[in-house]
């Protein structure tokens, strides 16, 4: 069932001032611009709990990062992040996906019940990451969502590997991408739907899924239900939400969100997995997460207690190579010690992590930086994009101790 337009706006605004009412959230980082610092407050999307709101329609909200401290984020705490404006709600009961494109041997549907009962589950722990996250932290500031630290989280997905989906189908040689659409759509004609593309070899990837499940139970509205694409270690524009068609195809896609769309320049990140398909001499898509970290417990101008052990905590992440350290520093990046990584939760997991010491009274400006098992770690300056992508600048947090 598709909700019209009255309906939808009733939901994702008149429904979500039902919520608590809160003091706004301090905007988010201060880098942010002073516009998106005031429009900022909590709010709450059905079935959500309040969240950092960074655009109404489409619904865009952020999720705070004291919910990063956790190993996997709940479902009811998870980051929202939509392009169109026009957003089913989707009965399972009816639902089905269908396969097909001009490099597939036949065309084919699969109900949810299918997909459940003809091909073997499996589950993942992986970040979901939008690709913009941290651009409102762009020097210059850039157009597009502001955001903070928060479109991202953590989850264990479970579903189908969707190779094997795509086998049932049958693939010709030269199949050269797998585009994806989804129930979401715009608010006029002339709005390009939202669709996707995926080189072959991804595509056929053990751990790209379709999934249904998030951390143990069914996928929220808001993250996709009732199925969704997950592309472990890529950001998360290609995880299409609401998945309503798989289309196997001989050439490059060219829709709008491919080009001109979630590109980067060519040559200016250290990634391994490209788009090569979707090359331009001057940009690329953007495909894997690069190195990150973020610190979770502490807060910029905050007054923490001298004389007593003052634990950092944080988590690093990257596109799928796996966190080999993480090294903090109290004085601005002068001195690097060596943090205690959490467990291990996969590959495509962020990891957490851990620093304590005892500080004496005075100031202190602690930092963190990952690095990957391939080396790469986290940039001091900002490789500057038009589209705020791929921020991993280390953090700079100043506190006091007293």
């Amino acid at each position: 069932m598709t909700i019209d337009r009255r309906r939808f706006l009733a939901t994702a605004a008149g429904m979500a001032v039902a919520g608590p009412t809160l003091a706004a959230p301090g905007g988010g980082p201060a880098g942010l611009p002073a516009g998106a610092l005031e429009s900022a407050a909590w709010d709450t999307l059905p079935g959500k709990q309040p969240l950092i709101k960074r655009s109404w329609r489409p619904p865009n909200f952020e999720t705070p990062t004291r919910y990063f401290g956790e190993a996997f984020t709940p479902n009811d705490a998870f980051f929202v992040r939509y392009h169109l404006s026009n957003i089913p709600q989707v009965d399972a009961a009816g639902w089905a996906v269908e396969i097909g494109g001009d490099a597939a041997e036949k065309a084919i549907r699969f109900t949810l019940d299918q997909l459940k009962s003809d091909f073997e589950a499996v589950e993942i722990a992986a970040l979901c990451q939008c690709s913009g996250n941290r651009r409102g932290l762009s020097d210059p500031h850039v157009p597009g969502v502001q955001w903070g630290y928060g479109a991202m989280g953590n989850a264990r997905w479970k579903g189908v590997r969707l190779k094997d989906v795509l086998a049932k189908a049958g693939i010709k040689a030269g199949a050269l991408e797998v585009a994806f659409d989804g129930a979401d759509g715009g608010l006029t004609e002339k709005t390009p739907d939202f669709v996707k593309s995926i080189p072959l070899w991804k595509a056929l990837d053990e751990h790209t899924l379709i999934a249904w499940e998030m951390n143990g139970e069914p996928l929220p509205h808001w993250n996709g239900y009732p199925a969704r694409i997950v592309v472990p270690g890529w950001t998360a524009t290609y995880w299409m939400k609401h998945l309503t068609s798989i289309a196997i195809l001989s050439q490059p896609f060219k829709g709008f969100w491919m080009t001109p769309a979630y590109r980067i320049p060519k040559g200016r990140f250290p990634v391994v997995d490209r788009f090569l398909s979707q090359e331009t001499d001057a940009n690329t898509p953007i495909t894997e997460m690069v190195v990150n970290s973020l610190v979770t417990n502490l807060r910029e101008g905050m007054t923490y207690k001298a004389n007593s052990p003052l634990f950092v905590r944080g988590i690093a992440w990257d596109g799928g190579y796996g966190i080999s350290r993480v090294e903090v520093s109290r004085d601005g990046g002068k001195l690097w010690e060596l943090a205690e990584l959490g467990a291990d939760l996969g590959r495509f997991s962020w990891r957490q992590w851990s620093f304590a010491f005892v500080p004496k009274p005075g100031d202190y400006v602690v930092m963190a930086k990952a690095t990957n098992r391939i080396g790469a770690t986290q940039t001091f300056d900002l490789v500057f994009n038009p589209a705020g992508y791929h921020n991993n600048v280390v953090q700079r947090i100043p506190i006091v101790c007293a």
